[in-house]
């Protein structure tokens, strides 16, 4: 009996454990679903921008209010889980507050965990009342209906729970410390707890380690169910901003990517020494794509998918969008949501077939994004501007327009009539190609 707690910590480390590497293997198969891209390419200022984007929050602050209370819980996110890995040390070992011996620094990193405990407290209270309360366009939007919105609030009505069962059991550990129990060495400054505590004055001292116990426990299981929620949760956020600003696109955000195949045959027609009726090189027809564009996500390349997993759900994105802003139906946030649905859906059909996708009739394409939403787009690059951790739905949209243009001949009239004007006159008005340059005349 002695060693039983000992024992049923690791049984449920070991579970969680267990869950949340299922999981990253389920993503990792998901995300390696889409087509091969090359993001290895200067890895310096790959690092560079990763530090100053996802360590850093660079992004994040361009909004001042909603920034600064992000960067709070940001922080004492990162700084509190010090105190979850001294948690997990006593859990296995069986000890109780091992970093106690390093004295004033201890007292230090206690003291400044329950202060950043009371601000991410406030901070989750703040952007709940944000969320539900006081009516912000980019949180009232038709993708967030039903479980995203749920989702937003289950994390943080969570985080306060967290906080509550942190404070509270500081506050009895303190209270124990008082009454002398040997087993609660005098360590650790607390600044928050210490006005919780008196709270606590008349309980017995069985009642108070119970309480102590209870609330150790019931904090650790939350963050191991915490770890395996987040699979589920726009907070995946928290594990994929790094890997996603890392390789995030370089290139100048106004250049669009051309495809090999297409560009190579222009170039042979504007060859006036190409013979037209030759026939194709040797393995140049190994070169052209079996689809031009994408129609479902097995159509995009492994970042784009990565990023569907990574979106935050913020709408930033949308809320800079001036399709968006004018009333038409396009929402950069739910181009990336729809990816993450359809890609989640595949994947749930690869696991009820035994590793192979069968045909569901269905695909990204219509089934969940509109051909308005994708015709809406204006490639302004305000949604990728605006994404604080480095997302492009810009490029998946204009995947998705590729394919409708070169596999269905799809455009819109508009469009159609410009690029017909553009073969026949050289300019995208019905122009003679004789009085295209009268303009200069006037």
């Amino acid at each position: 009996m002695q060693y039983l707690p000992q024992l049923l910590f690791i049984a449920a480390l070991a579970y969680a454990v267990y869950f949340f590497t299922r999981n990253v293997r389920k993503l990792k198969r998901n995300i390696d679903l889409g087509q091969e891209v090359n993001r290895n390419d200067h890895k310096k200022t790959r690092l560079n921008k990763m530090l100053r984007v996802a360590l850093g929050q660079s992004k994040m602050v361009t909004k001042p209010i909603a920034g600064t209370l992000h960067v709070i819980v940001y922080v004492g996110f990162v700084i509190i889980n010090i105190e979850v890995l001294e948690i997990i040390i006593d859990g296995v070992l069986g000890t109780h507050r091992i970093f106690s011996f390093l004295g004033p620094a201890y007292n230090f990193l206690i003291g400044s965990f329950e202060i950043l405990a009371l601000l991410v407290l406030i901070t989750v209270i703040l952007f709940w009342i944000r969320r539900n309360a006081m009516n912000i366009k980019r949180f009232m939007s038709r993708e967030l209906k039903g479980w995203p919105k749920n989702d937003a609030n289950y994390i943080l009505y969570f985080e306060v729970v967290l906080m509550v069962l942190f404070l509270t059991m500081n506050a009895s550990d303190l209270q124990l410390q008082k009454m002398g129990h040997e087993a609660y060495v005098q360590a650790g400054a607390y600044p928050v707890s210490q006005f919780i505590a008196p709270l606590f004055e008349g309980m017995s001292e069985s009642a108070l380690i119970a309480l102590e116990r209870g609330t150790w426990w019931a904090h650790i299981l939350g963050i191991f169910f915490f770890l395996n929620y987040l699979y589920y949760s726009k907070h995946l956020h928290i594990l994929l901003a790094f890997p996603n600003v890392y390789f995030s696109n370089l290139e100048e955000k106004g250049k669009f990517r051309n495809l090999d195949s297409v560009t190579n045959e222009v170039k042979m027609m504007l060859d006036p020494n190409a013979d037209p009726f030759a026939e194709p090189e040797e393995g140049t027809e190994e070169d052209m794509p079996e689809k031009f564009g994408a129609s479902d996500v097995k159509d995009l390349n492994w970042f784009q998918l990565l990023s569907a997993y990574t979106c935050t759900e913020c709408g930033r994105c949308t809320s800079e969008c001036p399709a968006n802003q004018t009333g038409k139906l396009l929402s950069p946030r739910k181009i990336m949501m729809d990816t993450r649905d359809r890609l989640e859906e595949v994947g749930k059909n690869i696991d009820a077939n035994k590793g192979e996708f069968k045909d569901d009739g269905k695909q990204l394409l219509d089934d969940y994004i509109k051909r308005e939403e994708l015709w809406a787009c204006t490639t302004c690059n305000a949604c990728v501007e605006a994404c604080p951790v480095g997302i492009d739905p810009l490029s998946i949209i204009m995947d998705m327009r590729q394919y409708l243009v070169m596999e269905e001949t799809a455009a819109p009239t508009e469009l159609n009539n410009a690029m017909g004007n553009i073969e026949n006159n050289a300019a995208p008005w019905p122009y003679n190609q004789q009085d295209r340059l009268n303009w200069v005349n006037e």
